[in-house]
C-alpha cells in the first residue's frame, strides 16, 4: 500500500505517519528527517535547505523531488511506504504521480489531517524537541518525565527556530497557499481521504486506518 500524509503544520503527521507505518508494516519516508540529517551533518544539500528551512519557507522543489526519488528506488519501499511531508507543491505532487507510474506503482491513497489554525499553534509552540533523537514532546500536551530531558536517550529538549507562534503563523500561511490546494488534485484522482486530527494519538491513529479500511492489503 503506498500513501501520502498531508496537512497543515502541528496536525501531528510525523506521529501518524510512525503509528501508521508501525502498524501496517510499511516503510517510513519523512521529508523532515532527510533534511534534518543534512542539516545537522553540514552537507551541500543541507545547507541550501537550512536557508529556507530556518525561515519556515519550503525548500525547491527540484531539491526535495531529487531527494525523494531517490528513496522510493530503495528496496524497502517496493512493498509500500507511508509517505510525509511531500508533495507540499503541486509540481510535487506531479512529479511524484509520475515518478510512480514509471515504476507502475501508483498511489492508494491520500489522508489529510484536519485541524483549527489556532489548536495547530498552541501545539507547535509547546512543542519540544530532542536534540540528540529527534523525539518530540510538547509543555501542556506531552510533557516530559523530567523538565528539559529526553525520557528516551537522556537528550536536551529545545525549541526548534521554526516552532516559534511567529514562525508557525507564517508556516500556516504558507501552507494554505501552497499546500492546501493540492486538496483538488488528490479529490480529482479519488485519493483524497480526511481525517480529524483532533485527540489523542490513538484516537487519530483510528481514524486514519478507518479512512482507509477499504483498501485491500497488499498490492
Amino acid at each position: 500500500m503506498r500513501i501520502v500524509l498531508f496537512g497543515p503544520p502541528g496536525a501531528g503527521k510525523g506521529t501518524q505517519a510512525h503509528r501508521l507505518a508501525d502498524r501496517m508494516d510499511l516503510a517510513l519516508i519523512a521529508t523532515g528527517d532527510i533534511f534534518r540529517a543534512n542539516v545537522a551533518n553540514d552537507t551541500d544539500l543541507g545547507r541550501e535547505a537550512k536557508a529556507y528551512m530556518s525561515k519556515g519557507e519550503l525548500v525547491p522543489d527540484d531539491v526535495v523531488v531529487r531527494m525523494v526519488l531517490e528513496r522510493l528506488d530503495e528496496e524497502d519501499v517496493h512493498h509500500g511506504f507511508i509517505l510525509d511531508g511531500f508533495p507540499r507543491t503541486l509540481p510535487q505532487a506531479q512529479a511524484l504521480e509520475n515518478a510512480l507510474a514509471e515504476r507502475n506503482r501508483p498511489l492508494d491513497a491520500v489522508l489529510k489531517f484536519v485541524i483549527p489554525d489556532e489548536v495547530a499553534v498552541k501545539r507547535l509552540a509547546g512543542r519540544r524537541t530532542c536534540r540528540r533523537c529527534q523525539r518530540t514532546y510538547n509543555v501542556e500536551f506531552k510533557p516530559p518525565r523530567v523538565e528539559g530531558v529526553c525520557d528516551v536517550c537522556g537528550g536536551e529538549l529545545h525549541q526548534r527556530e521554526d516552532d516559534s507562534e511567529e514562525m508557525v503563523r507564517h508556516r500556516l500561511e504558507v501552507y494554505h497557499q501552497d499546500t492546501e490546494p493540492l486538496d483538488f488534485y488528490f479529490w480529482e484522482r479519488g485519493l483524497l481521504r480526511q481525517v480529524e486530527a483532533e485527540g489523542t494519538e490513538d484516537q487519530v491513529t483510528e481514524r486514519a486506518l478507518k479512512a482507509i479500511s477499504d483498501l485491500a492489503e497488499g498490492d
